[in-house]
């Protein structure tokens, strides 16, 4: 992480002022396991654009800082580091690793292949052909393949999604990084790595090139499985470690970078602590939403947190919760809390009420066991995290399909998105704290007749 720093005379006064006003019996305060960075806080001054990183110096606990700066009228900001992890919760054992499940075989294509594993995908209702199967957890995305290539802009050509993750196998470095075979070379735009301060965000742990295979990882081209918007131009940005964690600063400075630089709709499939306040990462999604990029954000996942949060509770950012191939609820998405927008596929178990007992991962190409040179299909992905990449991949594709007001501005077209994706949600009968609007319906978002 790079620490941007205050000028010196201005952090030295600031400093000597938390110094000062803090009790003398303030903790010293080392943050709590994913609470916060030790010995640093966020903070934005009055008339500054953005909020900048602060170390601070031994004996001036976190708390104790962030209490007295506020205090300054010179301050419109100050918060403790937050600590943000990735929103994948541990499934169960499946069937195991699948290296290579055969062709794609095209649209709607007979079964096997893709069929065989992507239930997400899978209509929840009949289409009339006999060659594809049908899956309640399904959000049809076959439906909306054929509306894009009807309007010729198929696989959502033009439309650039940012990923914020651990960063994604996108291209060759040898002798270490390999891209995933099911990546095309020229389908991504130029990212950032803002763990290690560089232009390779590449890909240490394996979430990121699993959120970034289901938002557009390649079709037909014969090689492992296929994703949504599989024609959208990808930015890579790393915010998250190879542990899966990542600092607000870096958070809110790739959020930034995806704005600036032409992102259309921004994936975040992470979580902070239940109730954080996290003003810099508030600050920028707003600055998204004014510019008329949308946000998308995992609730997060019960067991890891407590409650809807952050950077899904944030103004104007689609807050994503996850459901199973049974059309259920997944038991990880049961979280109290506003901010639940909308559902999508996220795989694992159901919660205890439903019916349906199936419980498949959802599949994608990554990294294989966090080998950066060798790629499978684990069965090892559930949560909240692949739920908010099916909302991307839908919310990239809406925005190439031309069902939108091409007058409309910036600001306008995220709230006419964002209320399509809720009007054409398929009701599970829940109540809406626990559903939002309901689970993702692709087809339906893009039929230019809805």
């Amino acid at each position: 992480m790079m620490i941007r720093r205050l000028p010196i005379a201005a952090a030295s006064v600031l400093l000597a002022g938390a110094i000062a006003a803090a009790p003398a019996t303030a903790t010293t305060g080392l943050s709590a396991a994913r609470e916060f960075v030790p010995q640093q806080v966020v903070l934005r001054f009055e008339g500054q654009p953005s909020g900048r990183a602060l170390e601070l110096p031994a004996g001036i606990g976190v708390q104790r800082a962030v209490a007295a700066l506020r205090r300054s009228p010179r301050i419109a900001y100050a918060a403790p580091n937050y600590i943000a992890t990735a929103s994948k919760t541990p499934a169960l054992p499946a069937s195991g690793i699948a290296d290579d499940p055969g062709p794609i075989s095209g649209i709607p294509g007979p079964p096997g292949g893709w069929v065989s594993l992507q239930w997400n995908f899978l209509p929840w209702e009949g289409t009339g052909t006999a060659l594809l199967p049908v899956s309640p957890g399904g959000i049809d995305a076959v439906g909306a393949w054929q509306h894009l290539i009807a309007a010729k802009r198929g696989g959502a050509r033009r439309i650039t999604v940012a990923v914020l993750d651990t960063g994604v196998a996108y291209r060759n470095e040898l002798p270490r990084f390999f891209r995933s075979p099911d990546f095309g070379s020229g389908q991504f735009v130029s990212g950032y790595d803002f763990v290690d301060g560089d232009d390779l965000p590449l890909d240490e742990n394996g979430h990121g090139t699993h959120i970034a295979g289901t938002i557009a990882e390649k079709t037909n081209n014969g090689i492992g499985l296929v994703g949504l918007a599989y024609r959208a131009n990808m930015m890579p940005v790393r915010v998250l470690d190879r542990h899966g964690s990542g600092q607000a600063d870096d958070i809110a400075r790739g959020i930034h970078f995806a704005v600036a630089h032409g992102a259309d709709v921004i994936n975040m499939s992470f979580n902070f602590g239940c109730g954080k306040n996290v003003p810099g990462i508030d600050q920028e999604l707003r600055r998204a939403y004014h510019e008329g990029v949308v946000t998308v954000a995992s609730i997060g996942n019960l067991g890891s947190e407590s409650c809807v949060s952050p950077p899904a509770t944030a103004p104007r950012t689609i807050g994503v919760g996850g459901t199973t191939e049974g059309g259920c609820l997944g038991g990880y998405s049961q979280l109290p809390g506003k901010g639940i927008d909308i559902l999508a596929p996220g795989g694992g178990f159901p919660v205890p009420d439903c019916a349906s007992v199936s419980n498949r991962s959802i599949y994608q190409v990554t990294l294989k066991r966090g080998n950066t040179r060798r790629f499978a299909e684990p069965s090892s992905y559930v949560g909240t995290s692949m739920a908010a990449a099916h909302v991307s991949g839908v919310a990239a594709m809406v925005l190439a399909s031309g069902v939108l007001n091409p007058q409309a501005l910036p600001r306008e077209r995220v709230n006419e998105l964002t209320q399509r994706l809720r009007t054409t949600a398929r009701d599970l009968g829940l109540p809406s704290a626990r559903q939002g609007a309901g689970l993702i319906d692709a087809a339906k978002a893009t039929d230019p007749s809805t």
